[in-house]
């Protein structure tokens, strides 16, 4: 077999023209693969755009409610002061007490009691 001849057998083999009809459907293929492509970056992009805005506004809104908690942490603080608790008990009547007694299991008194301190006229001093 002459090279011609081969060459002539391979010709046959291959179509006689292009056909754009044949490459139709695959750019079709191609061009909606890109596009769809596209799209979906986009509604990712779109989507880690919303989380990152949800983000910075539970951050925001954490740093306000940490710092109020701090404000109203301090003003327990204030009230639970020792000065704080003892000019409270003097506005309500109450009085400093005594030496503390303490009872035992079997009944027994261990200490000696105080009485609140009194006025000349039996009141109780505040």
């Amino acid at each position: 077999m002459t090279a011609q001849q081969r060459i002539a057998r391979l010709a046959r083999l291959l179509p006689a023209g292009r056909s754009p009809a044949a490459r139709a459907p695959f750019v079709l293929l191609v061009v909606l693969l890109l596009g769809s492509g596209l799209l979906a970056l986009l509604l990712l992009n779109a989507s880690l755009n919303k989380g990152s805005f949800q983000l910075s506004k539970l951050e925001k809104e954490t740093e306000e409610l940490t710092d109020q908690q701090q404000a109203l942490q301090q003003e327990v603080d204030g009230y639970s002061a020792p000065g704080e608790l003892a000019e409270r008990a003097r506005e309500q009547g109450l009085v400093p007490g005594g030496n503390p007694v303490f009872l035992g299991p079997d009944g027994t008194v261990r200490g000696k009691p105080d009485s609140a301190p009194t006025d000349g006229a039996g009141q109780v001093e505040p």
